[in-house]
């Protein structure tokens, strides 16, 4: 395993904008990248065409192609990572639903934890380009729950992970992610 300070000034470097830091920080992230675009399309329909390694690749290309990332540490650059992956995943969903001209629902669980999601009987099922539109509108009102719910749905993050990530408390991470989850299901029931 990479020490914290390698992978930090690995992180120096790419924000200088040296390519081959990001290389190595992808080489040495890889794993962990994989476990969550393979968490992401866990939630998925089983024949989705993207495959984790595919997911995980298209997000380190777009990560190639930020200038201004500013990543402070394993954990954030996770997260932006798997920012990265739920627009690749929503940008996908448009995708296939302007080539099938019909709508498009996939599993997507808003369970208290992500990996519930594993178990299909726990499932609340709701559209992806539902879910997104529900999470922008969420983001419009309160950009901060906006936020809490990427990073613990999309990225598999923690409470402390996001608590660190984002600055604030644990108990507030906890407080919006309780209060953004029952807005989004209300969201999400009233579409039905």
């Amino acid at each position: 395993m990479t020490p914290p300070s390698e992978l930090t000034q690995l992180l120096i470097r790419w924000r200088e904008g040296d390519k081959a830091a990001l290389d190595a920080l992808f080489t040495v992230l890889y794993g962990e990248l994989r476990r969550v675009a393979g968490g992401m399309l866990d939630d998925e329909r089983p024949d989705h065409t993207l495959q984790p390694t595919a997911l995980a690749h298209e997000a380190y290309l777009r990560l190639v192609d930020q200038h201004s990332a500013d990543c402070r540490d394993r954990t954030h650059f996770l997260s932006v990572a798997a920012s990265m992956m739920r627009r690749i995943l929503i940008n996908h969903a448009n995708a296939q639903n302007a080539a099938k001209r019909q709508a498009f629902s996939q599993a997507v669980s808003l369970e208290e934890e992500p990996a519930a999601a594993l178990h299909p009987a726990s499932l609340a099922v709701v559209d992806l380009l539902a879910l997104d539109e529900s999470l922008e509108n969420l983001t419009r009102l309160d950009p901060q729950q906006g936020k809490v719910v990427e990073l613990r749905y999309f990225g598999g993050l923690s409470i402390e992970e996001v608590s660190e990530v984002m600055g604030i408390s644990p108990a507030t991470v906890k407080r919006d992610w309780q209060t953004a989850r029952l807005w989004l299901m209300q969201q999400l029931s009233t579409r039905e």
